[in-house]
Parts: C-alpha cells; structure tokens; sequence
C-alpha cells in the first residue's frame, strides 16, 4: 500500500474566521484531511480585509488545501444544511465569540445529536466560562490582558505588543492538538466530544522565565528586559550590533561561553572571577554585553555568524522578512514554496511544520474565490440536484 496522509478520511466543517480557526484547519489539511471551509456572503473576516494593501496574503497562507463553499446561517435552510454536513463529517471548528453558535440552534449539544461520533472544536479568547468569556478578544487585546505586552519591549519604555500574532496562532495550534487527542479517544470509545482552548491559555506557560523572574522577586512585578532573557537568568543573551546589523547570541552552559571566548581570542578572561560560571556572569551582566558588544561591533553579520558557527556558539543572524522568505534552507525543505495564486499572483506560501515519515509535505493547492467549490460540496458531496443548487444560490442561502 503506498504511504497515507494522517488524516485521509478525515472530514473537517470549517467555520473558522481570521488566524485562530483556520490556522487550525490549515494543519489539518495539510496532514490529508478533507477541509471544508464555510463563509458567509461577502467572506470570513480575513478574506473581506484583503481590500486593505497585502492583507491577501494572510488568507492565502492559513487556506491552501482547503474546499470553499459560501452558506447563510442566518437562514433556515442554511443551517439544514450545515446539520446535513454534520451528519457527514467528523469535526467541526469554529472561533466564534462563546455562544454565537448556541443562539444559532447549531452549538455543541444540538449537533452531537445527530452525529454522536462529532469532534467540536471551538476557539475563544478566554474560554467558554468564567467570569471574562463574554469579553471581545483580539490578538491585541489578549497580548494586553495576558501578560505578554507588559513583559516586552525595554525597561525605560511603554509596554510594546510582540510582533506576531501569538496569541492566535497559539491558540490555533492548541485547537489542533485538542482535536487530534479527541480523534484518537474516538478510535478507542466510538464516541466524539466538545474540545476548546483559550488564546489567554494557550500563551500563560510562554511566560515561564518572566514568571520564574515574578518568583524570585517575591512575587513584584519584574521589570522588561529588552532583549536579555526573561528571567534575567543567563548571560551571555542579548541582541549585539554588528558593522551592519545585529547578531543574536546566547550561551547556555560552560563549553558555549568557551567558545565564545576562544572565538573572541579572549581566553585569559576564563580566569576573571566575574565570569567564572554562570551566576558570576548574571550578576556582572551589563560587564558581559559591553564586552561582547565591543567584539561583535567590529564584524559583519554574516563574516561574525561564520565564525561564530564554526566555534559551535549558539547564534543567529537578526534577519529581515525579505530574508526570511527568501531562505534557502526552509525552500530546500518545502516549508515554503514559491506559487502561482490564481487571485494574488507570485506569492510565497507556507507548509505545515508537521513532517510524516513516508510521505513528502503536502502539495500545496492555493485557496480561491468566495464559493468556489460550492458544486463540490452541495451538489456532489451532500447530493443535491441542479436545481436545487441553484435555489439555495437564489435564495441567496449559498
């Protein structure tokens, strides 16, 4: 038998919105499961933000692999259908605000009704109780509230949001793992369940030096710590200028410092009792920059991260996103590809992280326009006619 996908045979009703759900969903396909990804008229958030400069791209990364049908679930009928879906799938996920779905009669404990075996996936920012659930959350606001901005950015500055959106994506792939540990449960018991995460949760244990930091301060609020560790608990660790940019380093046990040293051609300092093990180095930290500053100010970036590697010292070149998408390494690994999109053009996509022995990565198939596989999904999966297809499109239910 040739090699499988993961998820071949796996069906997905997608109602995921922005980057929590469909990052979710993306992984899913990308493992081999069937993704059917509902919207309704004008488009799922991120699709209607893709008007506004490259937000496109986005929404062509987290949808490759995906099938597109349009649906009303403000309709009757539109929500007969997505119960006629149900019937057939195995999961269903969604990141709506916590009781969207439950006021539309297509929650949880309606369509577990008709499909015992259902995996429910359900994204959120803070969860489907307590006290904060009914609050809106955005990767912005959820970076606030969970902790995340107050531990970024430098100590004499405002508090600064983290680049990405990690709370998200954070939550996405969380939503992930749920799902999957309730589709192995089934293979055991015949029987699906309700699986939910909450972007706040999904990022709290990402805190784990800045808490660890809170702790050893008896419990104060730790200053921001630029780009030194979190919990101010290594040294080396910084961000250091180079003659044309900047050079990420961090040396973890005794050989890294080593070879920093020997790489600095300054091994006499293996005797300078503010450097003799790690505690030494934490409490001379601001010594230890200046002195790795000093050397690696005098280099270029890529001459310094050569010499560095050959040494074995943990570093990286601060690359732009140019530089990133263009990587050779993560191109000769298929992590991204270069495709022709039938709405945005050249664009660069990625693949899902997740490799499978046996199987190459996925082929990518870009995502598209608004309905287009709508046939597909009503006429040749669910079964309907023609004719019936094209009274849902004139009543406007699809």
């Amino acid at each position: 038998m040739a090699p499988a996908y993961p998820l071949q045979g796996i069906t997905v009703v997608d109602l995921g919105q922005i980057y929590n759900g469909p990052y979710c969903t993306f992984l899913m396909a990308m493992a081999g499961a069937r993704v059917i990804k509902i919207e309704a008229k004008g488009g799922e958030n991120l699709r209607r933000r893709s008007v506004v400069g490259g937000a496109a791209l986005p929404f062509a990364m987290l949808n490759s692999n995906k099938t597109f049908a349009t649906l009303n679930l403000k309709t009757e009928r539109g929500r007969e259908l997505l119960r006629a879906m149900v019937k057939k799938g195995d999961v269903l996920v969604e990141n709506f605000a916590p009781g969207a779905m439950e006021r539309l009669d297509v929650g949880y404990e309606s369509l577990r009704k008709i499909n015992p075996r259902l995996i429910y996936g359900s994204g959120s920012g803070f969860g489907r109780s307590g006290p904060n659930m009914r609050y809106p959350a955005m990767d912005l606001t959820v970076q606030a509230i969970a902790g995340i901005m107050n531990v970024t950015g430098f100590p004499d500055r405002p508090p600064v949001k983290a680049g990405p959106a990690m709370c998200d994506f954070f939550g996405g792939v969380h939503l992930y793992g749920a799902i999957m540990t309730a589709l192995y449960e089934r293979e055991k018991t015949g029987v699906g369940r309700l699986v939910e995460v909450s972007m706040q949760e999904s990022v709290y244990a990402s805190l784990s030096s800045n808490l660890g930091l809170h702790y050893s301060m008896g419990n104060s609020v730790p200053p921001r710590t630029g780009n030194r560790h979190g919990g101010l608990a290594e040294a080396p660790y910084n961000v250091y200028p180079t003659s044309d940019g900047h050079i990420a380093i961090i040396c973890v046990s005794e050989a890294h410092w080593k070879a920093l040293l020997k790489a600095m051609q300054r091994e006499d300092l293996l005797s300078d009792a503010r450097f003799a093990d790690l505690k030494h180095r934490v409490d001379n930290m601001d010594e230890v920059d200046a002195l790795v500053a000093e050397f690696t100010a005098r280099h270029a970036k890529k001459a310094l991260f050569d010499l560095l590697m050959s040494h074995r010292v943990p570093c990286a070149p601060v690359r732009d996103l140019e530089e990133v998408v263009n990587d050779e390494h993560m191109h000769a690994r298929r992590a991204l590809e270069w495709v022709e999109h039938p709405m945005y053009g050249r664009v660069c996509l990625p693949n899902s992280p997740m490799r499978y022995d046996g199987v190459a990565p996925i082929k990518l198939r870009p995502s598209g326009p608004l309905g287009r596989d709508n046939q597909e999904v009503y006429g040749e999966w669910l079964g309907l006619s023609a004719d019936e297809v094209a009274q849902l499109q004139a009543e406007e239910v699809i």
